[in-house]
């Protein structure tokens, strides 16, 4: 990517989100940083965009779609949507028109934090959906696509998913015993790899799976 380099960052406020927000900011070769959200990020800096949208109804013609790259760390959880439609146009619709208007705007370069098991034709509904997008993701042509597979991610939430408690506990202590594919991945590592993803984009299509994220 060019020595400067402008990045449009959706999922800022999640756990991966925010280590990827961090990085963008602090990165000499980032220029600009957009970063699109339901309200008002906490944080303030000369080189961050925060248009405050509603998903639902993303504006087809503001300026600050023009970007070099976007980073997507969108995604919920089936007991925070409510339901498989809420669940899918979260983690699929959201992150797939977000894709097709930064593109559409000179975007070259897409990195996705997808999930380990993505797979479009899977039986379970949550890796379904993670397949589904990255397959549509495929079909549209970035000149760099990176598809990032994590495990179960590691680090602090600002919301309590006991399932994931009870499931980092458990991990935390077979970790060295377990392949690394199937240990935690930090989020911190996650975000390292969406960050080098865009600034050092290669082209095609890259996937990095848990093995390589895990701690």
């Amino acid at each position: 990517m060019n020595t400067t380099a402008n990045v449009l960052h959706v999922g800022a406020t999640g756990l991966v989100g925010r280590e990827v927000l961090a990085r963008l900011l602090a990165a000499p070769r980032v220029q600009r940083v957009v970063a699109p959200t339901r309200r008002p990020l906490a944080v303030t800096h000369a080189k961050l965009v925060n248009p405050v949208v509603d998903f639902d109804a993303l504006p087809a013609a503001a300026d600050w779609w023009a970007v070099d790259a976007v980073i997507c760390t969108l995604g919920t959880t089936m007991r925070q949507a409510g339901s498989r439609e809420a669940f899918r146009r979260v983690d699929h619709d959201y992150p797939l028109e977000v894709g097709r208007r930064a593109q559409a705007a000179g975007a070259l370069v897409y990195a996705l934090n997808s999930a380990a098991g993505a797979d479009a034709r899977s039986r379970v509904f949550y890796s379904r959906v993670k397949g589904e997008l990255e397959r549509a993701l495929e079909t549209m042509g970035f000149e760099t696509l990176v598809l990032v597979r994590p495990g179960l991610i590691g680090g602090d939430r600002a919301e309590h998913r006991a399932g994931e408690a009870v499931a980092g506990a458990v991990l935390g202590l077979l970790g060295p015993l377990l392949p690394r594919a199937w240990r935690i991945s930090p989020a911190a590592r996650i975000a390292d790899a969406l960050v080098d993803a865009v600034l050092d984009a290669r082209p095609g299509c890259h996937v990095i799976g848990a093995a390589t994220l895990a701690g």
